[in-house]
């Protein structure tokens, strides 16, 4: 077995135990954060963190992926320069929280707006500082290291949280635990390496290279932000803010395929095809196939899973406040089986140099989600908007399977023989469901 290949297979491993562990903490910690805290809050929160998000994705010059995509990615005068710019970013970053909070409390009408996101949005500053060794160990495929970081910041991150919120149960304790953090990773990512230590670096030829290869991501990175945060944007204004939050519990559960498939993409498949761009496009599509299927399996049986079951977990588990993430949670979870074609594909487009195809597919869900959203809530309420939002990600697919086809990378075959086993194993899953006393998922809205 090839050097690159085990790497790929360690990666994965430890990319879907990191991500289970990570996901099983953050399930417990949501349910004792929603019994300490009312729904409002995790509304304002979504909405605070959807802002800094796009700040911050519409700023997006590709720090990371010309780290792990450049020749020069171990050279220390690149990756100083490239963390001197990721610094600047950062105080910029916080500085447009500052103009934005304003107009954005004044539209949504709420005034803790005003210092929620300056407050936050301190985070940019400090994430600007974080070391080049995670963007290294992901070149490098060290996915162990980086999981071994997301866990240990993620569990200082929801203790301070959840004994902030048992103690005093205001906004404060999502604030406070959001700002520790953006500090324990920077702190923590600076040790991962102990012989690379950044410094402040201005190499002028890095530079020429990071912005050329970065003005692809950074269309690519904002078009994302507009189709996948504009639905709490909008939503925002057409959901009341308890309403958005039960909407975010829901979204949240049902997101968790599409993480997964993402963060496989980008720790795994990226680098992997990164290091293979000189083999034949034919050869290339192969490799990413076989390694596709695998996720494709594991995550297509865990939609499965949601769509059928995922009704009575929220009713389980949550009480009557969120009582409506019930019916929405499988809606939400079977269209993201669409998602996670694209998604388990897309990072072949940006290793070869071609993100302008995401980012063309991400303006055609916007204007879907602009569009959609405000017709649909008006013509069937909350059910419409919901269904919108689900199936607003079908132009970008379409345009991702036309942009592989171009590139010599078509996955359109191997795309209807997955949907269609998926299809009826589901199919099948849901019929059992029901000869057992069981009502569908959605049988209560219908």
């Amino acid at each position: 077995m090839s050097s690159l290949k085990k790497l790929a297979i360690r990666g994965a491993v430890w990319t879907f135990i990191g991500y289970g562990l990570s996901q099983g903490l953050r399930f417990i910690s949501n349910l004792i954060l929603t019994r300490l805290l009312v729904p409002e809050l995790f509304g304002l929160m979504a909405l605070v963190n959807t802002f800094i998000i796009g700040l911050t994705l519409f700023s997006d010059i590709g720090i990371n992926p010309s780290i792990i995509q450049n020749k020069r990615g171990d050279d220390p005068d690149f990756l100083n320069t490239a963390w001197t710019i990721q610094v600047i970013r950062g105080f910029g970053l916080w500085f447009a929280c500052l103009l934005i909070a304003w107009p954005v409390a004044h539209v949504y009408g709420d005034s803790r707006l005003l210092w929620l996101i300056p407050i936050l949005g301190l985070n940019t500053i400090v994430s600007g500082f974080n070391s080049t060794n995670i963007p290294t160990l992901n070149r490098h495929m060290e996915i162990g290291k980086l999981t071994l970081l997301e866990l240990g910041v993620q569990i200082i991150t929801l203790t301070v949280m959840n004994v902030w919120a048992w103690l005093n149960p205001t906004i404060w304790a999502l604030v406070g635990g959001t700002l520790v953090s953006g500090i324990v990773k920077m702190i923590w990512s600076h040790r991962l390496i102990p012989e690379m230590i950044n410094r402040f670096t201005w190499d002028k030829t890095a530079i020429q290279e990071i912005f050329s290869f970065g003005r692809w991501i950074f269309m690519s990175t904002a078009m994302t932000f507009l189709s996948d945060q504009s639905d709490k944007l909008i939503l925002g204004k057409l959901f009341s803010l308890q309403m958005l939050g039960v909407y975010t519990i829901a979204f949240t559960l049902a997101d968790i395929p599409r993480q997964i498939s993402i963060k496989l993409g980008n720790s795994v498949i990226f680098p992997v095809i990164s290091k293979q761009l000189d083999l034949p496009r034919q050869t290339l599509r192969v490799k990413i196939l076989q390694k596709r299927r695998l996720i494709l399996l594991g995550a297509g049986i865990l939609l499965i899973v949601m769509v059928s079951c995922g009704d009575f977990l929220i009713l389980a588990l949550y009480d009557e406040r969120y009582k409506q993430a019930a019916w929405m949670m499988p809606i939400l979870s079977l269209a993201l089986w669409h998602t996670l074609l694209y998604n388990t594909m897309s990072p072949a487009l940006i290793a070869v140099g071609k993100p302008l195809y995401g980012a063309q597919g991400n303006v055609l869900r916007f204007l879907t989600l602009v569009v959609g959203l405000p017709l649909g809530f008006s013509l069937f309420g909350i059910l419409g908007a919901v269904l919108v939002v689900a199936f607003s990600d079908v132009p970008l697919y379409l345009v991702m399977m036309y942009g592989l086809w171009r590139e010599g990378l078509s996955c359109i075959g191997e795309d209807i023989k997955v949907t269609t086993l998926f299809i009826g194993c589901l199919s099948i899953v849901l019929i059992g469901r029901y000869l057992l006393g069981f009502n569908l998922p959605i049988a209560d809205i219908l």
